[in-house]
């Protein structure tokens, strides 16, 4: 894999629980940082489509076909919307990784949905799919989920994409990005 790698990063704007839908963004970012475009769409909160919109808009970006893989700032966005990478994966055809600053908390994870959700089975049954792999940075850990990319390379991809901390910078320019055009500037720890 070349070092000039293409990657798209997915983050969520800010939202309350009250909204009905929240803003996701797309970077795209040759590495380590340079920002080649965006991508937008929105998704229900704790809605259940947010796979099949993230998919729609990576598949009709003019990027789809250079990017090598797809970060994500976790497993769901827009609270509960669970993103399946397994099937992200398989239908655009690009690697993707599921990152996140702390070890998930399953009893706790389990408990939320138990609280916010009459079918909370299934949930909880997507978000504890896959193997979460820790990998050691700079500062702290991060953990990863991973599909269509061996561990090897996903190192490599992360070493390649964070310049600082421990995000990957296309995770870290959509988190600006978003949160600056839902919020007239960007905040929260990015």
């Amino acid at each position: 894999m070349k070092d000039q790698v293409r990657a798209i990063g997915i983050d969520d704007a800010p939202f309350d629980f009250s909204d009905e839908k929240v803003l996701v963004i797309g970077t795209v970012v040759r590495a380590p940082n340079y920002m080649e475009g965006v991508l937008s769409t929105e998704i229900c909160i704790d809605g259940s489509e947010g796979t099949e919109k993230l998919t729609n808009m990576i598949n009709s970006s003019k990027f789809r076909d250079q990017a090598k893989v797809i970060f994500l700032d976790g497993a769901a966005l827009g609270g509960f919307n669970l993103i399946d990478i397994e099937i992200l994966n398989r239908k655009t055809g690009i690697p993707c990784i599921s990152v996140s600053r702390k070890k998930p908390d399953f009893s706790e994870i389990k408990r939320a949905l138990k609280k916010h959700f009459d079918s909370w089975e299934e949930k909880y049954v997507q978000i504890k799919k896959g193997e979460i792999h820790e990998v050691e940075t700079e500062d702290n850990p991060i953990y990863i989920q991973k599909e269509g990319v061996d561990l090897k390379t996903v190192k490599r991809l992360l070493n390649l994409f964070t310049l600082r901390g421990r995000l990957p910078e296309p995770i870290r320019m959509s988190h600006i990005i978003a949160s600056g055009a839902t919020q007239g500037e960007s905040k929260g720890k990015a």
